[in-house]
């Protein structure tokens, strides 16, 4: 019967409707006669109800008003004024249709308490069937169907959700009252509802709302807490998160009205508070009218396009109308719907799809010159800690070779603005990754002298980790808690520096308009955070308990890893910016005599592909590198000299050392991979 029903709802209204109107016109004559209906009058009240029935229903569907399936749940102000309206207007069509069939016999009073009796019983019906909604829902669940949820902000966002509950039975919650910050709202009475007190009371209020309803015997206790605060910053969810901890209760977060406009969630929907409310500080905001300014009319080149941060600068740029846009990545799968995603949403975009390979030293020099590209974001880079200590000699070759190729060909050609994409693992490097990003933020601060076609900008950027880029550590403990665990921590001590993907991008188009040469840029990321801690917040965001529902392994240190990361070296000076949250970092900058012979050896130890040779060699430009792992042979003394072991130089790397120490000056350098027989 139910599922007829359902399938058939406009039918069952519309004999709802009918039986309303009718009833709401015989009433209107009983009040006309004193409840006792003359028979001379009979002929007149039956014309008069073939009128008002045909009429009423027939304007209701011309006019698209056809009766709601749902009469209670979703009423609201607007619909009473709507219904007010259509029953002025149905009663005064069929008023004057009886006024000219049936004439003056027809009683006048029932002109006007006709549509009066038809509102209240039309709006009266849809209270009533909102009342049982609620009043079924609150009073009259089974033991042990509902949850207790106390709702944190008594305001719009609060009381729509409360309204929503208490509809919405199979949401399965009875609210139980409001918490909420604003002093002046204890002990206010919303929806029925009090204000109990603020966050800092939430430990108080549970063990008292628990003790009181295990008086009466009801198994309910209160099991979450909503955050109806949709425009509260990441430090105001962080610390409701925080007093709902404390109080031993779960805690959700309502949608802002972004989320409802989008379609995404419905306001009895709460979505789980994302990673990004705990960072614990505001993000970042750009100064959009400088980095446009740096960005608009040029012809912007982007390596690692289709990687995390790549992709994201990608979209930014393009809404900075560049004269052209080049996206540049090896992966050509990802390349392919980055491109889908951009010509879609900027059609009149001049974007250049490349795939290529970094390591390619004639391919970007070429890509370089054929589209006339005037800034260099380099975001292409082997980024993965523990696959790059087992593949030094390629960890190499693409973020050291590769970054060496693309600035030798940005200065052979007009590119005035060369943006490094750097990371905090460069800083007293313990990994190869790292190790690989400290050389090539090197060689990029080298190239800030001016030369004769005018002065090139070239600076990197230092930030953390990025929050769920491809293979970081959110995305897995996502995976893991989805699977039932465990949850895989590498050391209970472990703290990292966190950023959105958005704020990465911020920082380093904004590096691109600051950038005089040779500087490092720093992000004010506040205080690092304890990866036990993540997994922990993370586990319980997910309605699981730690230890409990999901269990947490440490697994150990991995190679190349340390427990804390560093922004900036002790030898650095760290210097403040126009933007009040970027910091900058100088150092002395090599120069390219020093440079030169040291990467020329450094080709001749790849051709060998003895990676342990390799690394020697990188330490010798990197004194601070310390490897967290024992490694098979020891380091020799850091120093900037290379350590050749009784290795003799093949002739073509002695002609080529010579080559880059002469023209170091002009721009003429270019250092190429070799190739082995």
């Amino acid at each position: 019967m139910s599922n007829l029903v359902r399938r058939h709802w406009w039918i069952w209204a519309s004999m709802r409707y009918l039986a309303l109107v009718s009833l709401g016109y015989y009433f209107a004559w009983l009040l006309r006669f004193d409840f006792a209906i003359p028979s001379t009058e009979m002929g007149s009240f039956y014309r008069g109800f073939a009128i008002v029935v045909s009429v009423k229903l027939l304007i209701c569907l011309i006019l698209g008003l056809k009766m709601e399936r749902w009469w209670g749940q979703h009423q609201s102000f607007h619909d009473l004024i709507r219904l007010l309206g259509t029953s002025l207007l149905t009663s005064l069509v069929a008023g004057a249709m009886i006024f000219a069939i049936v004439g003056r016999e027809f009683p006048r009073s029932v002109y006007f308490l006709d549509p009066l009796i038809c509102f209240l019983l039309i709006g009266g019906a849809r209270f009533a069937s909102r009342l049982y909604d609620e009043v079924k829902t609150q009073f009259f669940a089974k033991p042990g169907e509902q949850k207790g949820l106390l709702i944190y902000g008594a305001g719009v966002a609060g009381v729509a959700l409360a309204r929503e509950i208490r509809s919405n039975e199979k949401l399965g919650y009875k609210v139980l009252g409001f918490l909420d910050d604003d002093p002046a709202k204890r002990g206010m009475h919303l929806m029925g509802l009090s204000v109990l007190g603020t966050g800092e009371d939430a430990p108080r209020i549970v063990a008292s709302l628990n003790q009181r309803m295990a008086n009466q015997r009801q198994k309910m206790t209160v099991a979450e807490i909503a955050v109806a605060m949709p425009a509260a910053t990441g430090l105001q969810v962080r610390a409701a998160v925080a007093r709902g901890e404390a109080a031993g209760v779960n805690c959700r977060i309502v949608p802002g009205l972004g989320e409802l406009i989008s379609g995404k969630l419905a306001v009895g929907k709460m979505r789980e508070i994302s990673v990004t409310d705990l960072l614990g500080r505001d993000a970042v905001p750009l100064d959009q009218e400088s980095v446009s300014q740096s960005i608009a009319n040029r012809v912007v080149l982007v390596t690692g396009a289709a990687g995390s941060i790549g992709s994201e600068l990608c979209r930014q740029i393009a809404q900075l109308e560049p004269t052209r846009l080049v996206a540049l990545d090896v992966a050509e799968s990802p390349l392919f719907f980055l491109e889908q995603e951009l010509r879609q949403k900027h059609p009149n975009l001049d974007l250049v799809i490349e795939v290529g390979d970094i390591r390619d030293a004639n391919h970007m020099e070429r890509v370089i010159e054929d589209k006339g590209v005037e800034s260099i974001y380099h975001a292409a880079a082997f980024k993965h800690v523990p696959m790059m200590e087992r593949q030094v000699c390629e960890a190499v070759r693409n973020n050291v070779i590769g970054t060496w190729n693309l600035v030798q060909a940005a200065r052979r050609s007009k590119v005035s603005n060369f943006v490094l994409i750097s990371t905090d693992k460069a800083v007293n490097p313990s990994s190869i990754m790292g190790l690989t990003k400290r050389v090539a933020e090197l060689i990029v601060s080298s190239q800030a002298a001016p030369d004769h076609r005018g002065k090139k900008r070239f600076v990197a950027v230092r930030f953390g980790n990025v929050l769920v880029s491809n293979g970081s550590v959110v995305p897995i403990f996502q995976k893991q808690i989805a699977s039932g665990g465990p949850v895989m921590v590498t050391h209970p001590d472990m703290r990292r520096y966190f950023m959105t993907v958005q704020e990465a991008v911020h920082l380093v188009m904004q590096a691109g308009a600051l950038g005089q040469g040779s500087e490092v840029f720093l992000l004010d990321m506040g205080k690092p955070v304890k990866i036990m801690d993540l997994a922990r917040n993370m586990i319980r965001l997910a309605g699981f308990e730690p230890d409990e529902d999901i269990e947490i392994k440490v697994s150990g240190m991995r190679p190349g890893e340390k427990l804390f990361e560093e922004l900036s070296l002790g030898q650095e000076d760290l210097i403040p910016t126009a933007h009040p949250k970027i910091r900058s970092v100088r150092g002395r900058p090599l120069t390219m005599l020093e440079l030169a012979p040291w990467l020329a050896e450094l080709q001749h130890r790849l051709v060998r592909r003895d990676g342990m040779a390799v690394t020697r060699h990188l330490a010798t430009l990197v004194p601070e590198y310390r490897p967290s792992v024992a490694t098979p042979e020891p380091l020799p003394g850091f120093a900037l000299a290379a350590s050749h072991e009784n290795e003799a130089h093949p002739s073509e790397i002695l002609a080529e050392t010579k080559s880059l120490a002469a023209g170091a000056g002009a721009g003429n350098s270019g250092l190429h991979p070799a190739t082995s027989n």
